[in-house]
């Protein structure tokens, strides 16, 4: 036997094998962790997000209120005023249905001026043509007239008068008697006289028809100018019959054309404007 004094021995305590805890418990427990972790994150999130939208209703249901209470308080003010409200609309309806109805009434009346234009256009375009076709026949009118007066020219005739005065052309009817008058040379003017007792006035002078003869074609006439009277007797046929005004070298004269029973048709002619100035 040994007499070295032996150290006692340790005995090591070992836990068993299935009390120590597995690795992927650990990590289960860290991902709870941090999911519990954001779960609340989330929830303080979503009421500080549900507390703003709550004030901001609040805030919106306040406004609401008080347009509310204007909207009552304009509607009590438009409740009391109905009465005058209604007869303005009604006489507002009565003024836009008659402005309506002028309105109308002035359509028809344009359409109406419109088509009445529209005729009458057609009208005067018609007249238009109607009236180039007289301008052409007018012209055909002015030659044949420039040409009947060259011919009745050619007729005139120029004598002695009963003063032994050279007369100007005179007119044996009508028709000559109008291209005197166009020539200008001096004033006509005709007569139709009847035998009467009374004067009739020609001119500025005045005339008395008192005896005819058809068959030699003679008459007598009496001459009334300022206040002298001259008697002409038993004058021809186309004899220019002469007198002078009274105070004046104006020579005037008296043609008849025309001999019936106690009727003389004729003119009385003298220079320009001297019949006129008496």
């Amino acid at each position: 036997m040994s007499l070295t004094p032996q150290e006692p021995k340790q005995e090591v305590l070992t836990a068993p094998a299935g009390s120590r805890s597995p690795r992927w418990l650990v990590a289960v427990l860290a991902v709870l962790a941090v999911l519990v972790g954001w779960i609340a994150y989330a929830q303080y999130s979503a009421r500080a997000e549900l507390t703003a939208q709550l004030r901001q209703a609040n805030d919106k249901l306040a406004r609401l209120e008080s347009r509310a209470a204007a909207l009552e308080d304009n509607y009590a003010n438009l409740k009391a005023n109905s009465d005058v409200t209604s007869e303005k609309l009604g006489l507002t309806q009565q003024e836009l249905a008659r402005a309506r109805s002028l309105a109308q009434q002035i359509r028809e009346e344009q359409k109406l001026a419109v088509e009445q234009l529209g005729t009458h256009i057609v009208e005067e375009q018609t007249q238009l043509g109607s009236l180039t076709g007289e301008v052409g026949e007018v012209k055909g009118d002015v030659a044949q007239t420039k040409q009947a007066l060259a011919e009745t020219q050619m007729t005139l005739q120029r004598t002695i008068g009963d003063l032994g005065v050279q007369s100007g052309l005179i007119a044996t009817n009508g028709e000559e008697l109008e291209a005197l008058k166009r020539r200008g040379e001096r004033d006509y003017f005709e007569f139709d006289l009847k035998k009467s007792k009374q004067f009739t006035r020609v001119g500025t002078i005045s005339l008395q028809l008192s005896k005819t003869d058809t068959k030699r074609q003679k008459y007598t006439v009496t001459v009334l100018a300022n206040d002298r009277r001259i008697e002409k007797k038993d004058k021809t046929l186309l004899e220019p019959v002469q007198f002078y005004l009274q105070g004046t070298r104006h020579m005037m004269e008296i043609v008849v054309y025309e001999v019936d029973k106690n009727r003389v048709v004729g003119y009385m002619s003298a220079p320009k404007g001297a019949a006129l100035a008496r």
